[in-house]
């Protein structure tokens, strides 16, 4: 029979900091529908974000980017 969470909680809090952090990871990788697309997110987030530090890139605008693709699809 399993424990109740409660108590399996209290245990956890038990943990040193760091214990606790790894315990984390490992679950809420337990979670990941799927890792694959997760990671291929991760790495062009990681690439878009080197682009507009290295200058490579520029930001725009929210309503910027709206109204040019609303003059794109009319």
């Amino acid at each position: 029979m399993s424990r109740p969470l409660e108590a399996l909680a209290e245990e956890v809090m038990q943990l040193p900091t760091e214990a606790r952090s790894k315990l984390l990871d490992r679950v809420v990788a337990s979670l990941d529908a799927d890792r694959k697309r997760d990671e291929a997110w991760d790495a062009l987030a990681a690439r878009r974000d080197a682009e507009i530090e290295s200058g490579q890139n520029t930001l725009l605008p929210g309503p910027e980017v709206l109204a040019r693709l609303r003059a794109e699809l009319t």
